[in-house]
This record gives structure tokens, C-alpha cells and sequence, in this order.
């Protein structure tokens, strides 16, 4: 079992209705499926992930996220996944908002652009930063909405959602106490567990 898994497994009720936004290549919903018996779809846009998550036994819709989730009618789901994904919506705040209208809850993890490598890579280097949580040159990137765990959590307190839980992690998903203590300082990827 990934850690991610064990994590993201952790907030899961068990025999749910699950949406998974960005499900790659299933994954994450097979591992759900056998731990947590849960039910649902995965929404992806690359073909051969789609693939992937069908030869998984996943129903998998092939669909653009920012066309939104209109199709989809309120209150269909248990709970909606969207991990790693966040950062490369073109409008990242109207897909959070659909998710709440479509699930009560929601799972969303991110990378923290406030981690302490990444300010001081652009402060000493001048440009924009690369790490491990961050792969690609800037023109390269599929991340074109960067945030912080500040910033998050301010778009859901003006969306008016509650965070029913927060995980802060490094990039092997471990917490430490640095982390506990300045979690957008030394975190470098957020778990959000949240509820309208």
C-alpha cells in the first residue's frame, strides 16, 4: 500500500458513492474499491489513462475538467477526489464550488507553493522554482494555478465551505513536527477533507 493510498484510504467512508476528478490511471479508485468496497467514476481527459482505468474494471469518463461538471446532478455522490489535479484547472474555484454542489464532501490535495524550497529557490535564483513536487519548467508546466495552504484556505472560507480536515505532508507523505508547527512553511502537499 502507497502511503498517499493509506492517507486519502483514511477519509474515505467505506461502501461510499465516489466520484475521482483526474483519476489517471485508476489507481487510487481500484485501491478504494478493495479496501473501502466503494462505487462510482473516475473523469479523466488523457485517452491512454482512460485505457488504463477501464483494463482497471473503473468506469471512467473521458472528459475535459474545465468544461466543468454540469452533467453531473447535485447531491450524486458521497464524497468527490480530486488529487493533484487542482493546480491545472483553468478556473480551480468554480470546479471547488461543483464539487460541493454535486458531493457534501470532498477530498482535495495539492502542492504547496509556499514550501520553504520553493520561496527560496525563486528568491535566491530568480526564477521560477523545480522540485520534485514541482517537475517542470515553466513553460512546460500543467500547473497554472499554484497556491498556497493560506490561499486555499481562504478561497474555501469565501466559498463558504468548512475544512473538516487537514493533512500536511512531505513528498513521501510522512507529517513530521516541523511540519505540524509551520505546516505552509515546510509542508509540500496538502490533504483537504471538506464539507458544505
Amino acid at each position: 500500500m502507497r502511503k498517499d493510498q493509506e492517507l486519502l484510504g483514511g477519509l474515505v467512508p467505506a461502501n461510499s458513492h465516489v466520484l475521482d476528478l483526474g483519476c489517471g490511471d485508476g489507481e487510487l479508485f481500484e485501491f478504494l474499491t478493495k479496501q473501502k468496497n466503494i462505487t462510482g467514476y473516475g473523469v479523466e481527459i488523457d485517452p491512454k489513462k482512460v485505457v488504463k482505468s477501464v483494463d482497471r474494471g473503473i468506469n471512467c469518463i473521458q472528459k475535459d475538467l474545465n468544461d466543468g461538471l454540469g452533467y453531473l446532478s447535485a447531491d450524486s455522490f458521497d464524497l468527490v477526489i480530486m488529487a493533484q489535479s487542482l493546480q491545472q484547472l483553468k478556473h480551480p474555484e468554480k470546479m471547488i464550488e461543483e464539487m460541493m454542489r454535486i458531493s457534501k464532501q470532498a477530498i482535495v490535495t495539492f502542492p504547496n507553493f509556499g514550501h520553504w524550497t520553493t520561496r527560496f529557490y525563486l528568491g535566491l535564483r530568480g526564477k521560477m522554482p523545480m522540485s520534485e513536487a514541482l517537475p517542470h519548467k515553466w513553460y512546460d508546466t500543467p500547473n497554472i494555478h499554484l497556491c498556497t495552504f493560506i490561499d486555499f484556505e481562504a478561497l474555501c472560507l469565501s466559498l463558504n465551505i468548512k475544512v473538516k480536515k487537514r493533512l500536511v505532508v512531505n513528498r513521501n507523505y510522512e507529517s513530521t513536527w516541523q511540519l505540524k508547527l509551520w505546516p505552509n512553511f515546510f509542508g509540500e502537499i496538502a490533504i483537504y477533507h471538506l464539507e458544505r
